[in-house]
């Protein structure tokens, strides 16, 4: 989850997606990205993601949406970019009932360490570039973990 879901939680949500297909463990798992705020709903991904994405070999067809109380209710990690995300996401995680979602920060899962996704919006290519690589560390470092 990040703040406009347009940039950092869609190529975490691509980058996941292909790892478990590419593992065909993609039935064990229900994927999906969200924001925090409602700004962007129904818009794809920042050109520069899709981009970043394709020269992966990755595609997507996500439109970014907001985060629901039914998300809190479903799935059972709630991954995010930063310490904002983060504080967002607890907040509104407290207004619902029957909350399963672990809220932590995909970084948390980063061999190198690197705790924070910085929002690329403002940034370039290598900025894109960066998130890709972050994102591709840390969902094969969760995905090896045992659940």
């Amino acid at each position: 989850v990040s703040i406009g879901n347009i940039c950092r939680s869609p190529i975490a949500e691509a980058v996941f997606r292909k790892l478990v297909t590419d593992e065909k463990v993609e039935n064990k798992w229900m994927t999906d990205s969200a924001a925090v705020s409602d700004w962007n709903v129904g818009r794809s991904p920042d050109a520069r993601a899709l981009s970043c994405l394709r020269n992966h070999g990755i595609e997507t067809a996500h439109r970014a949406r907001q985060v629901t109380k039914d998300d809190f209710q479903t799935f059972d990690y709630i991954l995010c970019m930063d310490e904002s995300n983060l504080r967002d996401l607890k907040r509104k995680s407290n207004q619902v009932q029957n909350c399963k979602a672990k809220i932590e920060l995909l970084g948390t899962y980063d061999p190198q360490k690197q705790l924070i996704i910085e929002d690329p919006y403002y940034g370039n290519e290598k900025d894109f570039e960066t998130v890709y690589e972050q994102c591709v560390r840390c969902c094969k470092a969760f995905l090896e973990k045992p659940h």
